[in-house]
């Protein structure tokens, strides 16, 4: 039988979200979920621009949404933190619909919010539920495929994995939360307040020392400004030599004082050799570099819709990418 979906959240990964999702065959989207006022009561078909999406409505709740088409499934792409989810991730819990979510702080929920997260495993289980957090990064490059390369490895010693992405390729709202057009100190100060920069690369870094069974004793994490040398202009913005262009984000995590895991992360506008790469120190040592990187936009759709029949499958619970099957094209 065919999955029913709801795609909850409709800016531009939602909405791409939908329309792959609209191509599978073990796949039937039924509705659409947006807070926004102006998208909800419409046609998903119209908002994705699909013929194939025609004649979906667009609810403002699940609750809403519940009444008229009941789904098994939400993919859901509409906030990064936990806590911010959380609310909608609840109402999918009791109603027994699982979650396949690009909330990067649910790629390892409980490492920022143990008891929150506890309490939604409760919730899943008596409800049999199973909610999960993916994407391209976190969910894949910086964690899951060096998780995946450790397979043919006798020992592990330690892990070191650097992206560096082209943010000019990437959609709006991105380039603006990593402080494209801000001042050096102002990204900074916003980066401290959690405010702006890239999220959920410590779960990347608690999901690796997890899936090897490593205790973390120190976790630090630094964000940089990359300050602009020149005038640069993409779809979305404009910035102005001195200005902020993206950032330099590092996490690095200890265990007993020995540093076993370094996350490097380079995303700023017209960044060069994007690529992603990891060095494993082990036996054998193992060295992985893409060069081009993974695309984040259309791969991050991918991995969610790839994701989807996992969870179905898997007993109910808050889950992880490291307790699912391996992730591949579905």
């Amino acid at each position: 039988m065919k999955i029913k979906i709801a795609q909850m959240g409709l800016g531009p990964i939602g909405l791409a979200t939908a329309r792959l999702a609209a191509t599978r065959s073990w796949a039937e989207v039924v509705a659409g979920i947006d807070l926004d006022p102006a998208k909800a009561g419409g046609d998903l078909g119209v908002l994705a621009g699909d013929p194939a999406l025609a004649g979906r409505p667009v609810f403002r709740t699940l609750e809403e949404c519940w009444k008229r088409r009941r789904v098994d499934l939400v993919l859901h792409t509409a906030v990064s933190r936990f806590v911010d989810a959380l609310p909608a991730l609840e109402q999918c819990a009791v109603r027994g619909v699982s979650v396949v979510s690009s909330c990067e702080e649910l790629l390892f929920p409980a490492w920022r919010e143990p008891r929150r997260a506890a309490s939604l495993d409760r919730l899943c289980r008596c409800h049999g539920a199973r909610i999960v957090g993916t994407g391209v990064n976190p969910g894949f490059v910086m964690e899951v495929l060096p998780l995946c390369l450790t397979g043919v490895c006798r020992a592990v010693r330690a892990i070191h994995v650097q992206r560096v992405v082209d943010a000019s390729t990437r959609r709006g709202p991105l380039q603006l939360k990593i402080g494209s057009g801000l001042a050096p100190a102002e990204f900074e100060r916003r980066f401290r307040a959690g405010e702006s920069g890239h999220a959920g690369l410590q779960e990347s870094l608690a999901l690796l020392a997890h899936g090897l069974g490593w205790e973390l004793t120190r976790v630090q994490e630094t964000g940089r400004a990359v300050v602009a040398d020149r005038d640069l202009q993409t779809a979305h913005v404009r910035v102005r030599r001195g200005q902020t262009c993206g950032l330099h984000q590092r996490a690095e995590g200890r265990c007993k004082g020995k540093l076993r895991l370094t996350l490097d992360l380079k995303m700023y506008l017209g960044a060069p050799d994007p690529h992603d790469a990891c060095q494993i120190e082990g036996d054998p040592p193992l060295d992985l570099r893409l060069e081009g990187g993974v695309a984040g936009d259309p791969a991050t759709v991918a991995a969610l819709v790839n994701a989807a029949p996992r969870p179905m499958a898997a007993a109910p619970g808050l889950r992880l990418m490291s307790e699912l099957a391996v992730p591949c094209l579905a």
